[in-house]
């Protein structure tokens, strides 16, 4: 579970960021992947400009190495995903401070520019992302045509890659299945409910205010509700101060979650026979967000950069995703073209109501606000 990633990062992370940020720069080794037209690969635009796949394939192979960050394994199936891409193209992969947030990502970034450890690639929330544009090189994909034009930056600075919907994951042993935002203010849940993440760092955070914000009769523009249900969450001892990990939910400390469904089934599956672990999507407050992928302009391997984004769009890439429980963005087009993994896809956790996705303007607004007043009123 992505738990740092919707948190501050670890003091063990921090430490190692900050000694890596101190140390010497080393500069990153030379641009490679030139296309027969000389384009380097850090200035690539698309596959074309190496001359094609394969060149593509090369290029990556001669720097041999993916710096990756923020990419917990057991985080919509990204455990499969590196693998895969590892084995298909054997390129090593640095996978660095995997539980860190979306913010600590580029954190990372500007405080290793110029170094070989910064990052190549970012799993960004969309709030981050959207702040952040000037850090991405444009790239679009073989398949960025096939992405609905508004989950995409039309340059190819940025990609959405894959959703799911917010969710209450719960300890059936432990606790009485919730139905609504509300139930979790009973008694029954005293002492037993915890958020993922700092809503004023990440998306899973930020989105579990606005799925209470909804539960409670809030709308997309105004997450003030969703804000107060937590003070009075706290206020009722509810509310746990626990970062939640797939450890703290298998140990029995954190028997409530509100995260990401996708994250949430997979613990369903991976205790089973152990905690009889369940999800549930409160009706009338679904809740969606895309994370967005990008290229670091920066990126030392900026060839491998590109070709791990080709793999994550293509059919393989999406239905990794799909097995992890997230849903991809080209899942319906690959359901037309009959490239989806069906039985996955048939797996997804059902949800009642229209789900909201917020626009940038409301995504904005609520991040302003919770900026503003969620330290004083939750803490």
């Amino acid at each position: 579970m992505r738990i740092l990633r919707t948190m501050a990062m670890s003091v063990a992370g921090a430490a190692l960021l900050l000694s890596a940020a101190c140390g010497t720069p080393s500069a990153p080794p030379p641009a490679s992947g030139g296309s027969a037209g000389g384009t380097a690969a850090a200035t690539a635009t698309s596959v074309n400009d190496f001359g094609g796949m394969d060149k593509l394939v090369d290029a990556a192979k001669a720097e041999g190495q993916l710096n990756v960050i923020a990419l917990p394994p057991d985080w919509a199936n990204y455990g499969a995903m590196l693998k895969a891409f590892g084995d298909k193209y054997g390129i090593k992969i640095n996978s660095d401070q995997p539980d860190a947030s979306s913010q600590d990502e580029i954190n990372a970034a500007n405080q290793l520019k110029g170094q070989t450890r910064a990052p190549d690639v970012f799993d960004l929330g969309s709030n981050v992302a959207l702040a952040n544009t000037a850090l991405f090189a444009p790239y679009k994909t073989a398949e960025f045509d096939k992405v609905p034009a508004n989950l995409k930056d039309p340059g190819g600075a940025w990609v959405s890659d894959y959703t799911g919907y917010m969710s209450i994951g719960y300890d059936a042993g432990k606790v009485p299945a919730p139905t609504t935002v509300a139930d979790l203010l009973k008694p029954e849940y005293s002492g037993k409910v915890a958020l993922n993440g700092d809503p004023t760092q990440a998306s899973a955070g930020y989105h579990g205010v606005m799925m209470a914000n909804l539960g409670n009769g809030g709308t997309p523009d105004d997450i003030t509700k969703g804000v107060d249900f937590f003070k009075q969450l706290k206020a009722a001892g509810n509310l746990l101060p626990v970062d939640p990990t797939p450890a703290t939910i298998a140990s029995g400390q954190t028997p409530v979650v509100i995260d990401w469904d996708y994250l949430n089934v997979a613990q369903t599956k991976e205790l089973a026979g152990k905690v009889d672990w369940k999800v549930v999507v409160p009706q009338n407050a679904v809740v969606g967000a895309y994370y967005i992928q990008a290229i670091s302009k920066d990126a030392p391997h900026p060839a491998a950069a590109r070709l791990w984004q080709e793999f994550l769009y293509s059919a393989d890439g999406q239905n990794i995703w799909l097995q992890g429980f997230a849903r991809p963005v080209l899942a319906d087009q690959m359901e037309k073209d009959g490239t989806i993994d069906k039985a996955a896809f048939a797996a997804l956790p059902p949800a009642q109501g229209s789900p909201v996705v917020l626009t940038q303007a409301q995504l904005t607004k609520a991040q302003d606000y919770l900026k503003a007043n969620w330290q004083q009123a939750v803490g």
